[in-house]
């Protein structure tokens, strides 16, 4: 079975548009929990464009399915992480001042970097996945850093999907089963959508789970979040 964890960055940004508390960050949340989601997912920026600081402190205490932090592992998210201690820190390769999580991590090159940081993470009883891309070498050197789970950044495969679904999970299924083989466990994400959901889930049958936001918060706008949450785990069915 494939857990869907829902991103809720998108509904931090409505509500940071116009001030206030519309919508409800944690309300949304609940209900996402509610209605079926397995999992919750905030990627808080040091700039709080959308999921803020105390956002995720404030979702912690209420959340009751498995909570995923991602970030870029500076010293303000490590202190999110060692203060709350999710389930799940999800450590990405995006800088300050990127718009969107849009490369996985040069595992070979970032080494040193990376390797203390998980060792780190994984002493607070946090699992730590990384942002990967689908080449072999670099799944190699995630296990190598320790990593007990990685992402695939799925950008590429739904770019491609229209256009050619078979040759765009290529790629996907030769890296997913090499991960296996190493004992990684498999998430994925980025513009993954009801179009392009069950095709992955039927090529990637290990798949652990996919985190989904952008998509998903935009169907509810026309589906209701309940529908739409619905219809995402019947896809993954």
């Amino acid at each position: 079975m494939t857990r869907l964890s829902v991103n809720i960055n998108k509904i931090a940004t409505l509500r940071n548009a116009r001030g206030g508390q519309t919508p409800n960050v944690l309300q949304f949340a609940l209900d996402a929990e509610r209605f079926g989601a397995q999992g919750i997912t905030v990627h808080p920026r040091p700039d709080e464009r959308h999921i803020t600081t105390q956002d995720c402190y404030d979702l912690h205490d209420y959340i009751q399915t498995e909570f995923n932090i991602e970030g870029y592992p500076d010293a303000r998210y490590l202190q999110l992480i060692k203060d709350l201690r999710p389930a799940q820190a999800t450590l990405v390769p995006d800088p300050p001042g990127v718009l969107t999580s849009n490369a996985g991590w040069d595992c070979i090159s970032q080494a040193k970097f990376l390797e203390p940081i998980i060792a780190q993470i994984q002493a607070l009883g946090v699992r730590v996945s990384l942002f990967m891309e689908t080449n072999l070498s670099q799944l190699d050197q995630a296990k190598a850093l320790g990593a007990e789970r990685i992402e695939f950044y799925t950008g590429p495969y739904a770019e491609q999907y229209s256009t050619d679904k078979t040759a765009a999970v290529a790629p996907y299924k030769l890296a997913a089963q090499h991960a296996l083989n190493l004992g990684l466990g498999i998430n994925a994400g980025h513009d993954l959508s009801l179009e392009n959901l069950a095709f992955l889930k039927a090529e990637l049958c290990a798949l652990d789970e996919v985190s989904i936001g952008h998509a998903l918060i935009s169907d509810a706008l026309y589906l209701g979040i309940e529908n739409t949450i619905q219809r995402y785990l019947y896809e993954l069915r």
